[in-house]
């Protein structure tokens, strides 16, 4: 594998770890949790998250299929654009579909940028039940709809690099569990 070093100035390898998964499946909070250890061992870290983005980067997009792969691209660009300057770049977005996170992947392995696509398999009962933004709470009102996992699609990664099962577990787990899969790729 190519590995794209860019101009960092301290010769760290950069890489892009798209965390996917339902939304309340734990993404966020694990690409954090993740980011604090990696920063405390000196490395150069930004976090990508899904909602900020939107915020952001990509306002004005909607939740159709096109406007959730033009945002997946974006985000992904961006992404190749940091790990290709020795950034570690943590990126939690639901991203549904297969096609959208396979040109993300196809982008970066275009620039030699590692990209390491990670599976939060978290089931959408559990995540119903976490429900931090409400999103399932006002599903089953009829208040919104389109929600992934619910009544929109959410295409689980086949062959992710890694497939990460939060019940059950503490954050802390889950962290170490990521960290000692980067720690073995030898970039932690």
């Amino acid at each position: 594998m190519v590995r794209n070093l860019g101009s960092s100035a301290v010769g760290e390898r950069g890489a892009t770890v798209w965390l996917t998964g339902l939304p309340s499946a734990g993404k966020t909070t694990l690409a954090l949790g993740l980011a604090e250890r990696l920063r405390a061992e000196g490395r150069r870290v930004e976090v990508l998250d899904g909602d900020e983005i939107r915020e952001f980067l990509t306002r004005g997009l909607g939740f159709s299929r096109e406007d959730r792969h033009t945002n997946v691209l974006r985000i992904g660009f961006v992404a190749e654009k940091l790990a290709a300057h020795g950034v570690m770049v943590l990126a939690p977005v639901i991203a549904p579909y297969a096609d959208s996170r396979a040109a993300v992947r196809e982008l970066h392995q275009a620039k030699g940028t590692e990209f390491f696509e990670i599976h939060v398999a978290t089931p959408v009962e559990i995540c119903s039940e976490r429900d931090v933004k409400g999103l399932y709470a006002r599903q089953a009102t009829g208040e919104i709809s389109g929600l992934t996992g619910v009544d929109d699609p959410y295409e689980a990664p086949e062959k992710p690099e890694l497939r990460v099962q939060t019940q059950g577990r503490s954050i802390e787990e889950s962290v170490s569990e990521l960290h000692g899969f980067l720690a073995g790729c030898g970039l932690a």
